[in-house]
């Protein structure tokens, strides 16, 4: 891949990359799409260079839809990273070894990036995870616990965090998250998990109830312990109207 990518390298746009923060919610936990090669023993974010003739949002598209098979995927950008510093010479020439590839001929990878952060909010259930090749594991690990990442990924993880935690007080999160069928702990249990702390029951229902984008269904959770809470969806429709207007309310 890094071979094709160098033998072309007038086709892609210099010192720009794309870096984008996946987000799934599975058991209760936020988790985020990483990737493991065997050049490193660090993990990463999913990321991509971008052609000259491809939009930066386009090129975020095409590295989401790369790496979960999904289309359509909400997808924000939310800040750039371009220290003078953050592209370590050391580990792009140890990946250029890896692949065999001579240093004056790699020096356009070696060089410093300018990298965009995106953020994705993906149905884990729907997620197919896909590695590149044989030298790839990809994998899903909770928010929480997240190993060592190469450069400044760590960096743009937290700040992708941070950004999707003010937004909750802009936009309604959910509906790329949950399933199709859901109940009210178990949303409330989805803002818990993103917002690090816990939130008021009563106050929650009455929050997310009075926005006007959930929609009771005549059915109950079945297969649970204790009395089956009510199930609910998403009204598309005005769900897609509030996050074109926005919110009023904090949680």
């Amino acid at each position: 891949m890094l071979k094709a990518i160098l033998d072309n390298k007038e086709s892609y746009q210099p010192g720009l990359s794309i870096d984008c923060v996946i987000f799934g919610f599975h058991d209760n936990q936020l988790k985020v799409l990483l990737i493991k090669t065997k050049y490193s023993d660090k993990w990463a974010l999913p990321g991509g260079f971008v052609s000259v003739n491809e939009d930066i949002d386009q090129a975020a598209v095409t590295v989401l839809h790369g790496r979960t098979g999904l289309k359509g995927i909400f997808l924000r950008q939310f800040s750039t990273f371009g220290a003078a510093r953050r592209c370590d010479v050391n580990f792009s020439n140890s990946i250029l070894d890896f692949y065999g590839i001579p240093l004056d001929k790699g020096k356009w990878f070696a060089s410093r990036f300018v990298t965009v952060g995106y953020y994705a909010l993906v149905d884990f259930l729907k997620t197919i995870p896909q590695p590149k090749g044989n030298n790839e594991t990809v994998e899903w690990i909770d928010h929480n616990a997240v190993p060592e990442l190469i450069l400044d990924h760590k960096q743009i993880l937290d700040k992708a965090l941070e950004t999707l935690r003010m937004e909750l007080n802009l936009v309604p999160v959910g509906y790329n998250l949950l399933p199709e069928k859901f109940t009210i702990p178990e949303i409330q249990k989805l803002y818990e998990t993103i917002l690090g702390r816990m939130l008021d029951r009563r106050n929650f229902l009455r929050k997310i109830t009075a926005i006007g984008i959930l929609t009771k269904l005549d059915e109950k959770k079945s297969n649970v312990a204790h009395k089956a809470p009510n199930l609910y969806s998403f009204d598309k429709e005005k769900y897609e109207e509030v996050v074109k207007n926005g919110l009023t309310q904090g949680w």
